[in-house]
């Protein structure tokens, strides 16, 4: 049987080439990337038979060069903003997912970005390398997690591992989450609450989210929803941009409504260097790298190209959308 043909969307060092090509290995031929110019993405998807897309964005106009592609297959699962799906449909090009091995790494993302936040770290860390001993700048403003109420918008693996993690720092657990019809959900020795959104927002010490972007969750944290936030709360988004206005966050910050954020992603990828929320030392910013460790990715693309193996056999596949009929 003639292996197909994979394509992998996003540009990247050889370091992360190498994982693609050990897990693909009987499986699959892999094409990458080297300078990223649109004539080498045209080339090597016009013989594809399979797509893996990441965080770059593949377009209906990408789709047009296309000619054998059958299959794809997105590294996580959060395809509502980098994948065509309507057009996939009509092609009948098929599309699955990828959850496995992500669910660590973001969760201990998020634990990180709610310690940095709450103890300034970045700022302190830059400061004192330039010679400033902030001993008791911050000593009003930093913040211990135990005995804090954290509130989960989106309360699936993710969240309910963030959570896991925190019940050992001493946090209580709220979440609003349509999906889960229970009153509450097991976490550590305890229990997390279900609280509608708007109890959630007027509860919670911190508010971190936890799902897909969609329409509907488009800036699911704007400025009436941090205006029912309490004085002081910090915000967390280790999941998708454009779920929180930026610049009605920046404007909560800056004028002392909200004590923190700590985000990973942001409503234009790559964020602009004079972002204005960069400039403000109770900000803690990642560019998106939550889910990018080494054994995230190789978890990743054992179940990613074991999915190809089954695709190519004609068996049915894990974790695969069903796309809209045209």
């Amino acid at each position: 049987m003639t292996m197909p043909r994979v394509m992998y969307w996003s540009q990247a060092p050889e370091s992360v080439y190498a994982v693609l090509r050990e897990c693909a290995q009987g499986i699959s031929e892999v094409d990458t990337l080297a300078t990223g110019d649109a004539e080498e993405r045209r080339r090597l998807l016009h013989g594809a038979d399979v797509l893996i897309v990441a965080a770059h964005r593949f377009t209906e106009e990408d789709l047009t060069g296309a000619p054998r592609l059958r299959l794809l297959h997105h590294q996580g699962v959060g395809y509502q903003d980098t994948t065509p799906v309507a057009v996939l449909a009509k092609r009948g090009i098929r599309m699955a997912l990828t959850p496995e091995g992500t669910t660590t790494g973001v969760a201990e993302h998020t634990v990180m970005l709610m310690l940095a936040v709450c103890k300034r770290l970045a700022h302190v860390d830059a400061e004192l390398r330039r010679g400033r001993w902030h001993i008791n700048t911050y000593r009003s403003e930093s913040r211990e997690i135990a005995g804090m109420v954290v509130g989960y918008i989106g309360f699936g693996r993710i969240g309910q591992a963030v959570a896991h993690r925190l019940a050992a720092f001493g946090a209580r657990a709220v979440f609003f989450d349509p999906g889960i019809t229970a009153d509450s959900v097991p976490v550590a020795d305890g229990v997390a609450r279900a609280l509608s959104l708007h109890e959630l927002l007027a509860t919670a010490d911190i508010v971190t989210l936890h799902l897909p972007y969609s329409a509907a969750a488009h800036h699911v944290i704007d400025a009436a929803a941090i205006a029912r936030m309490k004085r002081g709360a910090i915000v967390i988004n280790a999941s998708r941009g454009g779920l929180i206005d930026e610049g009605a966050l920046h404007d909560a910050l800056v004028h002392g409504h909200l004590a923190g954020a700590g985000l990973d992603c942001f409503q234009q990828e790559p964020a602009p260097s004079d972002h204005p929320l960069f400039n403000l030392h109770n900000v803690v910013v990642t560019p998106h790298t939550a889910a990018a460790s080494v054994d995230a990715l190789r978890n990743k693309m054992h179940a990613l190209f074991a999915n190809i193996g089954r695709w190519q056999r004609d068996e049915p596949l894990h974790n695969e959308v069903r796309l809209p009929h045209a």
